[in-house]
């Protein structure tokens, strides 16, 4: 087949949705098809093809860090798809991305399938700021209603997402497909220990330091502050340890959240790291004792699967969405508040050897369902769907 990705985030920007267009561009090539991604440019320029992906010029919105808003059409980008006799488009995205996406399909008369990644509702707050926040949700969900009709097959990475789609009053048939990882580049052996040792000399990480790590897009829906102020909460119960949280990543909130470490006076046990390319990801995962999360915006929570195929404990805030994959004190630990927080810090910290190695031994057993082979298969078994409903 020949498939034409749509989305508004690939790497080097590191997030979910990027890390699932990477991996999907990956395994489809790998399997014989012809993959090219329609995205966005991470820096100015002009447009771009380089390996099969069409960077597209485009304006730095600043209140959405590292996301562009591109053309919504480009004469010069469909020529090329029509040269590779383009078969089916998926999009992955919405705003200009998503509509040139929806464009494109019916400029090139092939089907569209559309994966919704995003939660839009809980990203109001970056255009409302409170002020008519109410309304704004519902505009969003009947704009989400909408995209749904226009796909001739629609996905969602889980359970959740499908839920979600009922709720805003659709009956779209939804394929639940959740977004496979490649396990190969967490593998233990790739993990740079001379590297890791440089890091935590530079970083005042002492062998027996405890290390939380904190990864992602640093971003009031990811909750970062709440997990900063269960940490802090520990320090002052365990004075003496020797701890530290390094949080990889860049985005608008980070410069309140430095400050934030400042006024609960732990700022010299939290060093946030920034940008980093996601090639980089699995080394912070592996050098790291816990990955901790508290957002409950995640669709599928590609983070924690990926700590816990790199075998780092995971330690979450409770969300329905992760019911599968994390079985509290199992494959991982759920908190709910400071309180729990620090229990189950507490109990983590104080596992032994076999403990622990149990924990990581489930924890793998359970990601397994989300390898790039059943991703694959899934994923082609809609685009034959797809294109037959073309015919």
């Amino acid at each position: 087949m020949n498939i034409a990705l749509f989305t508004d985030t690939y790497p080097p920007f590191v997030n979910g949705v990027s890390t699932s267009c990477y991996n999907l561009a990956k395994t489809l090539r790998e399997h014989g098809h012809t993959c090219i991604v329609v995205a966005p440019r991470f820096t100015d320029g002009k447009l771009e093809i380089v390996d099969d992906v069409i960077y597209m010029p485009g304006i730095a919105l600043k209140k959405l860090y590292g996301f562009r808003a591109t053309r919504i059409f480009d004469r010069r980008i469909i020529r090329i798809l029509k040269s590779r006799k383009i078969e089916l488009i998926h999009n992955q995205t919405d705003a200009t991305v998503g509509f040139f996406a929806r464009r494109a399909a019916k400029k090139l008369r092939v089907p569209i399938v559309y994966t919704y990644h995003t939660s839009y509702e809980d990203y109001t707050y970056y255009f409302s700021h409170g002020v008519l926040d109410r309304m704004i949700k519902k505009i969003v969900r009947t704009y989400t209603k909408s995209i749904a009709s226009g796909a001739t097959e629609f996905i969602t990475p889980s359970v959740k997402t499908k839920e979600f789609m009922r709720s805003v009053g659709h009956d779209i048939y939804v394929n639940v497909i959740p977004t496979g990882i490649d396990f190969s580049i967490f593998a233990e052996e790739k993990f740079d220990k001379e590297r890791a040792k440089k890091f935590k000399e530079e970083h005042g990480i002492d062998e027996d330091t405890k290390v939380v790590l904190l990864l992602g897009r640093v971003a009031k829906e990811k909750s970062m502050d709440v997990s900063i102020r269960c940490f802090a909460k520990f320090v002052g119960l365990h004075p003496n340890m020797k701890i530290k949280m390094i949080v990889v990543g860049d985005g608008p909130q980070r410069s309140d959240l430095e400050l934030l470490t400042h006024e609960l006076h732990i700022s010299q046990l939290v060093d946030f790291i920034g940008f980093v390319d996601a090639s980089e990801v699995p080394f912070y995962y592996h050098l790291a004792d816990v990955y901790n999360s508290a957002s409950i915006t995640e669709t599928q929570g590609l983070t924690f699967m990926e700590a816990m195929v790199a075998k780092c404990i995971v330690l979450a805030r409770f969300d329905d969405n992760l019911t599968d994959t994390i079985i509290d004190g199992q494959s991982g630990f759920f908190f709910t508040d400071e309180e729990t927080y620090i229990r189950k810090l507490e109990k983590i910290f104080s596992l032994t050897d076999e403990e622990k190695q149990k924990i990581i031994k489930y924890a793998l057993e359970l990601v397994d369902q989300y390898s790039m082979d059943k991703f694959y298969t899934n994923i082609t078994e809609v685009y034959k769907r797809a294109i037959r409903k073309y015919w």
